[in-house]
């Protein structure tokens, strides 16, 4: 089946200027959600697209988490959050999707405006809340998908934003027992801007007796095998606090750290974007965040080396974005907000790109690359 032409993502980028860039973000996003969706239940037309959109290289499959994968590029929490469009997705050639932020009680999120794009500077700023159905709505459909590709479904958990710090831990925890019955992979979210409080258990003495139980209930719903367990932290964490969290993540047996959440910050944006938006509050990704969240990837891999999986995501535009997060000691890597800017033939470029880049390494394998940079620095 023929592949699309080279042309196809210069005709999205039309398509974005005069379609998507004249609507609501936030409305833009659900449509899109939509078409995914509908493509995906068209049987001749996803497996079009699933060939077109999604080749698979032999020399990019990985092994992570104790799971097994196409390749290391998935799609990171925040655009599928009600696990409504993982087929989809997956038609679109991402190895592994992260759905979420799925919260312990539905909850509608921040009032809206709440989405914005920062176009010049290929950035988004979002104040979302956790808007999702909530962990037993999110469960049931889980429960009841009957997968069309095989794709490994990452389940990120976050705060009920009306649960005080004191009842973060059992809220938390009831999102676990109900989830990870579900999830390849579990990912406990206490990065977010956008819920008050939540970055606050970040802090280790919050942050332990909350993974210690999250583990607790996810080993005590699924005997049969261990779900692996997760965290996501925030880029503006001060170094510190970073090496508090690797060697907490050792300590307790942690299986991966993902690498980072959004950006309180706004350093790294251009004169081009507009002074309002850019004084949005709210959490800011994309471009602007790239040199930071490698910044944590590197000092987490030289901490923590092959004993936690990590996960590298912010800023991911291109292979070659990918590729250095490989190198600094990522296993697996995500992106979400090129995803609105680049279209459908995204992951398509980024697994070529990958692929042509290995053949072209000193390396044999994807695993071998892994941390090659920061291990080469240390020597």
């Amino acid at each position: 089946m023929r592949t699309p032409r080279t042309d196809f993502p210069e005709m999205y980028a039309l398509f974005f200027r005069l379609v998507f860039r004249r609507m609501d973000p936030e409305q833009a996003h659900h449509l899109a959600v939509g078409w995914i969706r509908l493509a995906a239940r068209i049987p001749v037309l996803r497996t079009f697209l699933a060939a077109a959109l999604a080749p698979r290289y032999k020399e990019l499959r990985t092994e992570a988490l104790g799971l097994r994968m196409h390749g290391p590029f998935g799609l990171a929490a925040g655009f599928d959050k009600n696990a409504v469009a993982i087929d989809g997705l997956s038609m679109l050639g991402f190895d592994h999707v992260e759905i979420g932020t799925v919260t312990g009680e539905p909850q509608p999120g921040n009032p809206k405006k709440r989405l914005f794009r920062l176009v010049a500077d290929r950035a988004l700023i979002n104040r979302m809340g956790f808007n999702n159905d909530g962990s037993l709505a999110v469960a049931a459909r889980l429960a009841s998908r009957t997968p069309v590709f095989r794709t490994v479904v990452g389940v990120n958990i976050g705060k009920t934003k009306v649960v005080s710090e004191e009842e973060a831990v059992a809220d938390y925890v009831k999102s676990a027992e109900r989830l990870a019955p579900h999830a390849d992979y579990l990912v406990v979210n206490v990065s977010s801007p956008n819920t008050p409080g939540l970055r606050d258990l970040q802090a280790t003495e919050a942050l332990r007796p909350l993974l210690t139980a999250v583990r607790e209930a996810a080993d005590r719903v699924v005997p049969a095998r261990r779900v692996p367990l997760l965290v996501k932290i925030a880029p503006d964490l001060a170094d510190e606090d970073v090496d508090a969290v690797a060697d907490l993540a050792v300590e307790l047996g942690l299986d991966g750290i993902i690498a980072t959440n959004t950006t309180i910050a706004r350093e790294g944006l251009g004169l081009r974007s507009a002074p309002a938006l850019v004084k949005e509050t709210g959490g800011l990704s994309g471009a602007p965040l790239k040199e930071r969240s490698l910044q944590v990837l590197r000092r987490l891999y030289a901490r923590v080396g092959d004993r936690v999986t990590l996960i590298g995501v912010g800023g991911i535009e291109t292979a070659e974005d990918a590729w250095q997060r490989i190198l600094a000691g990522a296993t697996l890597v995500q992106g979400y907000s090129a995803f609105i800017y680049q279209g459908p033939f995204w992951a398509r470029a980024v697994h070529k790109g990958l692929a042509a880049r290995l053949r072209t390494s000193p390396y044999a394998t994807l695993a071998d690359a892994v941390g090659a940079d920061v291990r080469n620095k240390h020597a």
